[in-house]
């Protein structure tokens, strides 16, 4: 349960001791846990194809190259040798100057890049069409890439949440302009000119906390080694040239046609989506814990009191993904949290004030004391989302349709009007996604040491300036309830 005892040589060396069939046990000394990692499989080399009402999943573990977008052109570069070793970093970055060199005449409005963004059973359609037209190659040397790396014609100037171009920076992120993503590919490595980095995932191979895991080993190893020094970047012996490829897609009239509709629908979506972003200091877990609080349930107990603010005392359904990596093939898990307990605060603190600074601290504990357990529960394969779920996608593939299914409060509770995530790490900025209903939230969420931050989505149905000044009032009034 502590990194600090397990993120090290003593136990990786007592553990490897171990023979397999026991080694668990030698795990649970340290209080270390095992954790499914079959996703792990699907992090790299792989990608999801469109097919008619179900996608694939393809991963080839044999392909030695990465695939880089740059300027709405597609490339490959070899980065693993015949004999299994990694290219040396010098070469690499001589391969990707040799990508930005002969990018810049390419066509981006001809980019297929953008019908991967299409409505899925449309995709399936038009890559079919492109198979058709004599690119099937090319398609799968995309799809076997090891991951695709984004080269963004964008640089960042500015960290402060409340600019215009922070927020922009954002949604370049998480869309783009359609001509330099492939939203299928398990994961893709954003670069801007300034050198700062994102992640994009797709999620159907995977959850956060694979692609986290990534991210963090990383963050970890560029900050320990210089890879690439400024001097002596040219060679005599690297041609750079003979190790990237450029992938020329055959592109039919008709398949012209399409991108270019497809890209109008693309931007119309994608235009509708605002986001705002809150950074609250002199806040964070180190205070919450300090007097024996859960930093999670802080964080939605003040969104419940957000959205309670903002509409005049309503609740609403509420999601918060849960890891289930406990079992084998975990995936995730639902917490409901809005519960009897936040809405009882939320109209003490929000409407009548009532309450002295001991019922409210009691209060506010039992809050978080009961978040967490239905955290617990949901993490240990105790939720309910998940069984419904099955059940009912069981009881549509026998053509039947259940009460329970169609009654108003299973329909209310699945329309999700905030869905929150959170991904913990030093090595991570910012990060979110869109509203998984037109009039909710997606809200983004961390807990730092000494802060609290979110980065909230939203269409234009709802505000999301409203929302982040709501919920910074909000943490105001947890604070004053914690300090008595």
């Amino acid at each position: 349960m502590n990194p600090k005892k397990t993120d090290n040589e003593t136990f990786r060396k007592v553990v490897s001791f171990l023979p397999e069939v026991v080694s668990w046990y030698g795990a649970y000394f340290y209080k270390a846990f095992p954790l499914d990692m079959s996703q792990y499989v699907r992090l790299f080399n792989s990608t999801r194809i469109p097919r008619q009402d179900k996608d694939e999943l393809f991963t080839d573990k044999t392909a030695r190259h990465v695939a880089v977008l740059c300027n709405g052109a597609f490339y490959t570069v070899d980065v693993v040798e015949k004999n299994g070793d990694i290219r040396s970093p010098k070469e690499i970055h001589l391969a990707y100057q040799h990508v930005l060199k002969v990018s810049a005449n390419a066509k981006p409005e001809d980019s297929i890049a953008v019908l991967s963004a299409d409505e899925r059973n449309r995709w399936a359609t038009l890559r079919e069409l492109l198979v058709n037209a004599g690119n099937e190659s090319l398609l799968t040397k995309l799809d076997s890439a090891i991951f695709l790396l984004c080269l963004d014609d964008t640089i960042l100037n500015t960290l402060d949440a409340d600019s215009r171009e922070m927020k922009q920076y954002c949604k370049n992120m998480l869309h783009g302009n359609g001509l330099n993503r492939w939203f299928d590919k398990s994961f893709s490595l954003i670069v801007d000119k300034g050198g700062r980095a994102g992640v994009n995932f797709e999620h159907a191979w995977g959850d956060g906390v694979a692609v986290l895991r990534f991210v963090n080993e990383v963050h970890k190893d560029v900050n320990s080694h210089n890879f690439v020094l400024a001097a002596g970047l040219s060679s005599n012996s690297f041609d750079p040239a003979s190790h990237v490829h450029r992938l020329d897609f055959k592109l039919t009239d008709t398949i012209k046609h399409e991108i270019a509709k497809v890209r109008k629908t693309f931007e119309a979506s994608t235009g509708r989506l605002d986001l705002s972003i809150l950074q609250y200091h002199g806040f964070g877990k180190e205070a919450i814990k300090k007097y024996n609080f859960y930093p999670d349930g802080i964080m939605q107990l003040a969104f419940q009191m957000a959205y309670f603010r903002l509409t005049g005392g309503q609740t609403a359904a509420t999601y918060e993904s849960c890891s289930t990596a406990a079992f084998k093939h975990g995936r995730t898990e639902c917490i409901r949290p809005a519960t009897t307990l936040t809405k009882e605060f939320c109209e003490k603190v929000c409407n009548d004030g009532n309450g002295s600074p001991a019922e409210m601290r009691a209060l506010l504990k039992a809050t978080c004391a009961y978040h967490g357990q239905l955290t617990k529960e949901a993490a240990m394969g105790n939720g309910f989302d998940r069984h419904l779920f099955a059940l009912r996608k069981l009881a549509e593939s026998q053509g039947k349709t259940l009460p329970i299914f169609t009654d108003s409060a299973y329909v209310k509770i699945n329309h999700n009007i905030m869905s929150t995530s959170t991904l913990q790490s030093p090595a991570i900025a910012a990060g979110g996604f869109a509203p998984v209903v037109d009039d909710g939230y997606g809200i983004g969420y961390s807990s730092m040491d000494h802060s609290m931050g979110c980065v909230v989505f939203h269409y234009p149905t709802r505000s999301g300036t409203d929302f982040t000044v709501a919920l910074k009032q909000s943490f105001d009034d947890i604070l004053k309830v914690i300090n008595g």
